[in-house]
Order: structure tokens, then C-alpha cells, then sequence
């Protein structure tokens, strides 16, 4: 395939996808998180004080945010979450983000417009990134299909177009894995700086990449190995790469981490910096490293690495206390361990498991011997050979295995930065797969699956976060299996109200889940339901609009040791539903 075409049909994909993105967003409402970043982002740019938000690193707010600078905004300092006079809760972000975006005079379809088109931006480019590398290593066959796994995947679609960090994780994993491989290859000054600048730009992206570091240390002792192959020769090999990768780290961490958060705490006052740390830590069972970070935020140097660790470790509590969730008919805030292979199975295109498949299988009749005579010795030579893949293989064992572990079970997006790893070893070795003998018969298979990926995905337009595979019947069954982020982010509100003009329905009651504000759409055409009441509570005559995460909360059976309320939904099983808005929203008429 000559290049010309190659990148014809490149620029023909990523086109594509950004089409899809862009018109996918007409009709939508924020998305839950979505209400906390915006603004966060747009307090960072405009106040340089992060109070906001701090358990996510700030660089793809400020990107999101920077379109709204144009919009002669009206930003709520005086709101009392803003000023914090009393210690910071969670929902102070959202608190202030309601009022900034609802209460203050501003046009929240417009900011949602304007500050996810920098969002698309950066999917489009980690779609050509992927290309770029996909055909250093495959050629153009293998990054032609690798374009199209990604750019046709319902998963990036769906939350690469949002403002929030998980798109964003996926490239930086995949552009500080290129560049620290490229460092390790050649360790000269030009690649030394780039890997450091790099791996500083990741650790703004999201907080989960902090598990690069563990990979990028495995990855750069089998390589110190595989440069020697000698036990003696090995030690000295292993300093050198580890000495160089520590330079590395403090590269990114001085010359990237350090002034990015600087800028955030700038017009942060000290002192309420400070009583900030220390309350957000106040809970942390390590109180040596509670109050190491607190004294960072003291000193005028070191405030911004306060800033930062204090992030990582409100995010590590939140992974290891977890969060309550409906899956496979129960409740938990505890999480499963079945829980991300599941989700994965269901969600993703089951064109793209069959390849992925087809590859193993593939790659395993390739081996010619039986894989037990010399091993380690085969091993090693592939892995010299195949320094690239090995290393996305390492990467994706280490994610997978963290994430089947953690009890923060809320959705697919989180394991988002496995996906190009994935999509670029799989194209890749299909494009192997793709010679003689049955040539045709094998391109024959790989057109089915290609068309039958298209249609799976483009007739779910505009709904891309309720994809759901033909293992469950599609989008419809999502909800029996797990919901939030997996199929209703509160995404739907708008179109709730769009159907109800169209049905001249002057009142409903709602029980909503997002980041839309009911009273801007609905206005006076709604009355707020509680899940908690009981089913007589509800006058008859009336419809109820559920979202799908509320209402299979209310359903679900508690797992071992919940403790919270559950069942204040299983009333609703002997109705059927009259309405179903973009998969994400029940609606009901109880008589």
C-alpha cells in the first residue's frame, strides 16, 4: 500500500471521528464530573488559585477552560464554597460550579460547546500519534488498522470528547512510553530532556499515570539486561540506565511539574493552603507523610509539590476506599473483581475481541517449538528483537492488574489508557496475519469485521457512552449490567426536555443523575422525586423520569457488608417503562 493512499485514507479516519465527536455533542448536557473540571479549570486560568478540584492534576482543565476566556464569563468569587471560610468538602466544587454555570448570567450550552472542542483537538492528535508510531513498527497496513480500532472505538468517541482526565491519561501514557523508549535506545542529551519533559507533561494529565513510574522501572531493568546478557557486566549496566532515569524524573519534575502548579498556587494564600492540606490529610493513616506534605505547603518553594502529593494521595484514598456502584444486580462500595474484565467484555466492539483474539491465537501458532525447550533463552532474543511490544505488554499487565484489584469500580473509562497498547499490538500483528496461504479468505474476514465495527458503532450516534456489544443485545441491556459513566453521566437531560415538548407534558417527577441542572431545562415543568420515599408517596396520575444510575441503585441487592440503603426502587419492576431517553433516562407513568 503506497503511502499516499495510507494517509489519505488516515486523514479520511480522523475526519471521521472528528465529525462524530463534534455533532455528537448538540443535544448534551455536562456529564457529572464535567460540572467540577469546567470550572476548576476556568477558576485556574482566570484566579491562579487551586482550591478547586485538587484531586486532579490541573493542565487539561486549564486546556478546556482556555476557549472560555472569550466569553466575558462571570465567575462566583463571592459564593461561600469559593471562599471557604470553613474547611473544604467535596462537593464545594460542584456547588460553585452550579452557581457559575446556572446562577451566574452565563450560557451553560455554550461553555459546555466551547470547552470540549480542545478535548476533540487532543483526540484527534493522540489518533495521528497513534498512527505515527503504529507505522514505525507495523508499517502502513498495521497503522492503518490501528487508525481504525481507535478512531472508530465507542469508548474514545464517547469520552474523548469530555472534559475530563481519562482520554488524556491514555495519551500520556502512550507518549511517555515512545519517548522513555526512545531514551533507553539512545540515551543521548536530546532524548534525555524530551523523555523528562514528556514524563512531567504526563504526570499532569491524570494521577493513575503515576503508575508509569513502576513500568518505566521494569521496562528499563530488562533492557539494561538485554544490553549485556551478563551477570556480572548487569549491575553496572542497571545503575547507569536507573541513574539516567533518575534524571529523567527530576527533569519532568523540575522543569514541568514544579512551574505548572506554581502558576496554580500563585494567588492561593499560604495560610489557606495550609489548613487545607491539613484538613484533606486529616483522615490519612500515614501521618509521617500527612505531615511531610503539610510542611511542603509551608515553604514558598516547595508549596507547589505540596499541591501536587496532595492530589496523589486523594486520589489513592479514594481508590482504596472505593465507591458505592451498581453491578450485575448489586450494590458495593467496595467494587468486584470481575468488574473491569466484564465491563470490557460488553463494551467494546466485539469486532475488535475477535481480532484481538485472531492475534493471539496467531502469535501462539508461530511458535515453532515447543515452548519449553530454552525458554528464557527464546524469550530473551524475542524481547531484544521486540523491545516495543514487550514493553505495551508489560504496560497493559501492570494496568489490568492494578485496576482488577482497586475497589474504585466506575467504568470503563478508567482503563482507557491500556487501549492503544492494545489497538497497536493487535493491528500489528493482524497486518502479519495478512499474507498467503488464504490471503483472500483472511481479508474477506477482516472486512467483515471492519464493516460490521462501523455499523456496530456509527448507528449508536449520538449515544456513544451507552455502547454496549451484541454479547448483551446492545445498549438497550446496558443498565441490567452496570451503569454511571458505563451508560448514564446525566448526559440526557436536555433531550428529557426536548421529548416532553414534543408531548406537551407539563410536569414530571424527576430523580436525576449528572451534572445538568434540572431547574435551567425544566424550569417549573418538574418536581424533584427522593429515592428514599416509598411507593405510596408517589401520586398516581404521573410520570417519573429516572435516570438509569438512580434507578438501579434503588434496585440492586447489597453485596457482603453493605451497609447503606438499598431496594427503595424494586417497586418499579411491575411497571414497564414508557420511554427510554438516550438509553440513560427511565420514564415511567404511574397509574
Amino acid at each position: 500500500m503506497s503511502n499516499r493512499l495510507t494517509y489519505s485514507i488516515a486523514a479520511i479516519l480522523l475526519l471521521t471521528m472528528a465529525l462524530l465527536a463534534i455533532f455528537s455533542i448538540k443535544e448534551d448536557t455536562f456529564t457529572f464530573d464535567e460540572t467540577a473540571h469546567i470550572t476548576a479549570g476556568y477558576s485556574y486560568l482566570v484566579k491562579k488559585d487551586m482550591r478547586l478540584n485538587p484531586e486532579h492534576p490541573p493542565l487539561i482543565k486549564d486546556i478546556a477552560a482556555l476557549p472560555l476566556l472569550f466569553l466575558n464569563l462571570k465567575f462566583p468569587s463571592n459564593h461561600p464554597a469559593w471562599v471557604q471560610k470553613e474547611p473544604p468538602k467535596w462537593w464545594f466544587q460542584f456547588d460553585v460550579g452550579s452557581q457559575f454555570l446556572y446562577s451566574s448570567g452565563n450560557n451553560p450550552d455554550q461553555i459546555l460547546f466551547y470547552s470540549r472542542i480542545p478535548m476533540i483537538l487532543i483526540l484527534i492528535f493522540m489518533g495521528w500519534f497513534l498512527f505515527f508510531w503504529s507505522k514505525k513498527i507495523f508499517g502502513n497496513k498495521g497503522a492503518l488498522l490501528t487508525l481504525f480500532l481507535f478512531s472508530l472505538s465507542p469508548t474514545f468517541l464517547a469520552h474523548g470528547r469530555l472534559v475530563t482526565t481519562d482520554a488524556a491519561a491514555s495519551l500520556g501514557a502512550v507518549l511517555a512510553t515512545y519517548f522513555w523508549i526512545k531514551f533507553l535506545k539512545e540515551p543521548s542529551k536530546k532524548n534525555i530532556i524530551l523523555a523528562g519533559l514528556i514524563f512531567g507533561l504526563s504526570m499532569l494529565f491524570k494521577f493513575s499515570l503515576v503508575l508509569i513510574i513502576p513500568f518505566f522501572i521494569t521496562i528499563t531493568l530488562v533492557y539494561a539486561w538485554i544490553k549485556v546478557r551478563n551477570v556480572k557486566k548487569y549491575w553496572f549496566s542497571a545503575l547507569k540506565y536507573l541513574a539516567l532515569s533518575f534524571l529523567v524524573g527530576v527533569i519532568g519534575m523540575i522543569f514541568v511539574v514544579w512551574p505548572i502548579y506554581q502558576y496554580h498556587v500563585w494567588n492561593y494564600p499560604l495560610q489557606k493552603q495550609v489548613r487545607d492540606t491539613e484538613f484533606l490529610l486529616s483522615s490519612l493513616r500515614n501521618r509521617p507523610l500527612a505531615e511531610l506534605v503539610t510542611k511542603m505547603a509551608k515553604n514558598p518553594i516547595l508549596r507547589p509539590y505540596a499541591q501536587f502529593f496532595l492530589g496523589i494521595i486523594m486520589v489513592s484514598q479514594r481508590v482504596s476506599g472505593g465507591n458505592t456502584m451498581y453491578f450485575l444486580g448489586e450494590i458495593s462500595s467496595k467494587g468486584w473483581r470481575n468488574y473491569f474484565p466484564v465491563v470490557y467484555s460488553i463494551k467494546e466492539p466485539l469486532p475488535f475481541h475477535i481480532l484481538t483474539i485472531t492475534a493471539l491465537l496467531y502469535l501462539a501458532w508461530l511458535i515453532k517449538k515447543p515452548f519449553w525447550k530454552k525458554p528464557l533463552k527464546r524469550s530473551w532474543v524475542w524481547i531484544d528483537n521486540h523491545f516495543t511490544e514487550f514493553s505495551m505488554l508489560v504496560f497493559i499487565g501492570i494496568y489490568w492488574a492494578v485496576s482488577i484489584n482497586s475497589n474504585l469500580n466506575l467504568g470503563i473509562r478508567h482503563l482507557l489508557p491500556v487501549f492503544p497498547f492494545t489497538m497497536i499490538l493487535t493491528a500489528g500483528v493482524i497486518s502479519k496475519f495478512l499474507k498467503q496461504p488464504f490471503l483472500k479468505l483472511k481479508c474477506l474476514f477482516l472486512g467483515i469485521l471492519i464493516f460490521w465495527q462501523i455499523f456496530s458503532v456509527v448507528k449508536i450516534y449520538p449515544h456513544f457512552i451507552a455502547y454496549f456489544n451484541e454479547l448483551i443485545d446492545g445498549p438497550n441491556n446496558g443498565y441490567i449490567y452496570t451503569v454511571d459513566s458505563n451508560l448514564d453521566w446525566g448526559q440526557d437531560l436536555k433531550r428529557l426536555k426536548n421529548w416532553m415538548d414534543e408531548n406537551k407534558i407539563d410536569n414530571i417527577y424527576l430523580d436525576y443523575f449528572g451534572g445538568g441542572n434540572a431547574n435551567y431545562y425544566l424550569k417549573n415543568k418538574y418536581i424533584s422525586w427522593n429515592g428514599n420515599l416509598k411507593e405510596e408517596k408517589f401520586p398516581r396520575g404521573n410520570y417519573l423520569a429516572i435516570s438509569a444510575s438512580s434507578l438501579q441503585g434503588g434496585r440492586g441487592l447489597p453485596a457482603h457488608n453493605f451497609d447503606q440503603p438499598w431496594g427503595y426502587y424494586l417497586w418499579l419492576d411491575k411497571y414497564k417503562p414508557i420511554k427510554k431517553i438516550g438509553y440513560s433516562i427511565f420514564v415511567y407513568y404511574i397509574k
